[in-house]
């Protein structure tokens, strides 16, 4: 990693500004490099899931990864030109302007839940930015991330994207080595650590970490339309999903056909859920963390109701519960849940799910669906998280037009489209002065004449 590191670090030197066409070239080579291996990257993820299905990895990260670099690549000439900005009066006719430079070499780190699409986005913001890019993948994704490592040797132009693979040790010395910039995605705990290595070299830190996403569905909102909406939201990756709905507030007055609407749609998404469709949780580890939660909650008074007429696991499939009667001393409340599990409360004042939201850790994102502009308006004033769905789930980072990322505890910074590019990017200020300088006029000896411009700059 090291000489990698240093390697890159002298590219750099040499090459400060990569050009617009050099830069466009690596993403065409990202692109290509997707669209010939499709196949092979679908099964790989499907070994390492022991089963996820093909048009799962396809629409949440084969997709979204090629509209990423087909956005970038399409704006990225009007992203380079420096920006004009205005200046004060005082100080005309002198020119101003930001010009966004490159840092020089990224550091990214890469989860095991979308291991492509969370390892593509923010290559392709540092690369759209003229960076080098060194990636450490998960070491729970051995066939991908060992797959993505050879596609990229092998697609990539040299000196550009360099694959790390290995355990907690050699993720750990990877974020301590001294980058330009750190992006990582994945949980608070370990994003934690990364900043606190970080923060010996002074590397400035991207953290997309997760939290527990709420969900509210308003009294006149149509019930299956919100259960579709939501079970989509929460079941796709089965749950592994930073963004999934974490848990719902429900409208006391849909109490009684909630959890019959819930079995309907989630038996109609996944009528042969234990051969085809239903994704796996990606290890042992993970599945049994999974069933701690639900074994805590029944312990506390939870009542599970299973989504599948047959909820009998099998593998590492697990099969969705709603977790009814929930409150807050239950794990499965204090922790983000990233499995097909949904705790439920029902509510009949707004107050009181706001109230709720608020005092809770701010998290990742935030679903409302709801036609109520008042109860909207409301939400969006009063509470905090780091995006927002409305009338859908998770959808919201499918939109290269707007920012993504937490707040909080959910992360730190944002990327994805223009703010990826400038994330990776240092804002240089410039201020050219004019032939005839009008700051003379401040010069020193200070005399009468000085006092009296002074007391009309500063105005009354």
């Amino acid at each position: 990693m090291e000489k990698v590191f240093q390697h890159f670090k002298q590219k750099a030197f040499e090459q400060p500004y990569p050009g617009v066409k050099t830069r466009r070239n690596i993403l065409k080579q990202l692109k290509k490099m997707l669209i010939k291996n499709e196949q092979a990257i679908i099964e790989a993820i499907d070994k390492d899931f022991s089963y996820r299905e093909a048009f799962e990895t396809q629409i949440a990260e084969i997709f979204p990864s090629i509209k990423s670099i087909q956005h970038s690549s399409k704006h990225l000439a009007s992203w380079v030109c420096p920006e004009k900005r205005k200046v004060s009066i005082w100080f005309k006719p002198a020119t101003a302007q930001v010009m966004y430079q490159p840092l020089g070499v990224v550091g990214i780190i890469v989860p095991w839940n979308y291991p492509l699409y969370l390892a593509i986005g923010p290559i392709v913001a540092a690369i759209t930015a003229g960076n080098r890019v060194m990636v450490k993948m998960s070491e729970f994704t051995p066939h991908f991330s060992q797959l993505f490592a050879e596609l990229c040797d092998k697609h990539i132009d040299e000196g550009w994207i360099s694959v790390v693979n290995g355990d907690a040790e050699v993720a750990a010395n990877f974020a301590s080595l001294p980058f330009d910039h750190i992006l990582f995605t994945g949980s608070t705990d370990i994003g934690k650590k990364v900043m606190a290595a970080a923060s010996k070299n002074l590397t400035p830190v991207t953290l997309e970490l997760g939290g527990k996403s709420p969900t509210i569905i308003d009294e006149g909102y149509p019930l299956d339309k919100a259960v579709e909406k939501i079970l989509f939201g929460k079941l796709l990756n089965s749950g592994q999903t930073c963004l999934a709905p974490d848990y719902v507030y429900v409208h006391s007055s849909h109490k009684d056909k909630f959890v019959t609407s819930c079995q309907s749609v989630a038996q109609q998404f996944y009528p042969d859920w234990k051969r085809a469709h239903y994704t796996a949780m990606i290890n042992n580890k993970q599945w049994e963390r999974h069933q701690e939660l639900l074994d805590d909650a029944v312990e506390k008074g939870a009542e599970l109701i299973p989504l599948f007429k047959d909820a009998e696991t099998t593998g590492r499939k697990q099969p969705p519960h709603l977790v009814l009667n929930s409150n807050d001393n239950m794990l499965i409340m204090q922790q983000e849940i990233f499995g097909p599990s949904l705790p439920v409360f029902f509510y009949d004042s707004l107050d009181d799910v706001i109230t709720a939201i608020k005092s809770r850790p701010r998290p990742l994102a935030l679903y409302l669906l709801s036609n109520n502009k008042v109860h909207f308006q409301r939400l969006m004033v009063e509470t905090h998280s780091g995006g927002v769905t409305v009338n859908d789930t998770i959808l919201h980072v499918s939109q290269e037009n707007l920012p993504f990322g937490g707040i909080g505890p959910s992360g730190m910074g944002n990327y994805h489209g223009i703010e990826g590019f400038r994330t990776f990017s240092h804002a240089k200020s410039i201020f050219k002065q004019s032939r005839v300088a009008s700051s003379k006029l401040i010069y020193p000896p200070y005399g009468k004449f000085s006092k009296f411009l002074y007391r009309l700059m500063r105005g009354r």
